[in-house]
């Protein structure tokens, strides 16, 4: 079976204890208000340099994972003296700066005037085309549009002053919000000096940490025909990196407070579908805010349900929707791994 538009919805009830994961710039954490009261909030970059993050550790490769950052003319400079060892440091400089600045992509002072996002291969490629001496614009620019990394396609790059070398995200996070309402709490805390005189009784430091406890609900989603084009139409390597994906966003944390609070949860449902009509964010269950005294994971995974079934008077059902911890809908998987592995075999059907 073959189809044009392919999307995966991925869908994630998960608590998590006290705790302080994405922070504002006053170290509160983060909040928003919907359905009329206070929710805790992870940012949708937050999760999403957590997934990268993962990719790094898990899959060590140059297809999955680029560089962003300031340091890209650094970064293709040790490139240009890797390919010929016999340019100096000055000389590999002023060929990355070139290369980079007839593609278009400005530079200032040895560093970009913007994080700039680009993949291994691409890096490759450019400190070739810099030792060999081209200059053709759209030939540097077809350099940098090829290969991209799995994390490019998925997360997107923007080049304020070349918008044709902007890659469009594949993939969309939102931000996580509780299901439930609210509030901050404050741990009062002290340290002692080790070396403190026994007859000095007082804290070598005090302070406060902001946190909350929540469940929330986690939504992201990723356009695969989408993805398998910007991958060179390759099916395998797109469905490789759609079970990544959604591992990666089952299994990781943002890492904010972590050592203070670890809180080192995993989910305790997830559903993932696959649609041919459109992506579904069913945040909408949680408008009112799930209430109780005696948890909120099982209520939260009941108004998910109700809202699964409730959005079909809209939208078309799934082709495929696998299951953990969500009994009544679709496949239910006995576990993770079972899980990736129908996803795979149905994925792989659908972008044939």
């Amino acid at each position: 079976m073959s189809t044009k538009n392919v999307y995966v919805d991925v869908h994630v009830i998960q608590t998590v204890p006290p705790s302080n994961i994405n922070r504002d710039d006053t170290g509160s954490p983060k909040t928003a208000q919907y359905g009329g009261v206070t929710r805790a909030r992870i940012s949708s970059q937050s999760w999403k340099k957590a997934i990268r993050t993962y990719f790094k550790r898990e899959i060590n490769s140059d297809r999955f994972v680029g560089i962003r950052s300031l340091k890209i003319v650094e970064y293709l400079a040790d490139k240009i003296q890797n390919i010929n060892t016999s340019t100096n440091r000055e000389e590999a400089l002023k060929l990355a700066n070139t290369v980079l600045n007839n593609a278009r992509v400005t530079t200032k002072d040895d560093k970009m005037k913007a994080l700039f996002f680009i993949s291994p291969v691409q890096a490759e490629k450019l400190a070739q085309a810099a030792v060999e001496g081209v200059t053709n614009q759209k030939n540097l620019q077809a350099i940098l549009n090829d290969n991209p990394s799995v994390d490019i396609a998925l997360f997107g790059r923007m080049v304020a002053n070349d918008p044709t070398l902007n890659e469009d995200a594949s993939a969309q996070v939102a931000h996580a919000i509780s299901t439930h309402a609210v509030h901050t709490e404050f741990d009062f805390f002290t340290a002692t000096d080790d070396l403190a005189p026994e007859d000095n009784a007082g804290a070598g430091m005090l302070g406060t940490v902001e946190f909350n406890s929540s469940t929330l609900y986690r939504y992201a989603n990723v356009a695969a025909h989408e993805l398998k084009r910007q991958l060179n139409d390759d099916s395998d390597a797109t469905v490789d990196a759609l079970k990544l994906f959604i591992e990666s966003f089952a299994k990781s944390m943002p890492t904010g407070k972590v050592n203070t609070f670890a809180n080192q949860t995993l989910p305790q449902a997830i559903i993932v579908t696959l649609r041919t009509d459109r992506p579904i964010n069913l945040v909408t269950a949680f408008e009112a805010p799930v209430k109780s005294d005696s948890g909120y994971v099982e209520g939260s995974i009941e108004k998910l349900k109700v809202e699964f079934k409730n959005v079909l008077k809209f939208v078309d059902k799934p082709q495929y929707t696998f299951t953990i911890g969500v009994d009544g809908i679709g496949e239910e998987q006995e576990n993770f791994n079972a899980l990736i592995d129908k996803f795979a075999e149905s994925a792989s059907a659908l972008l044939q």
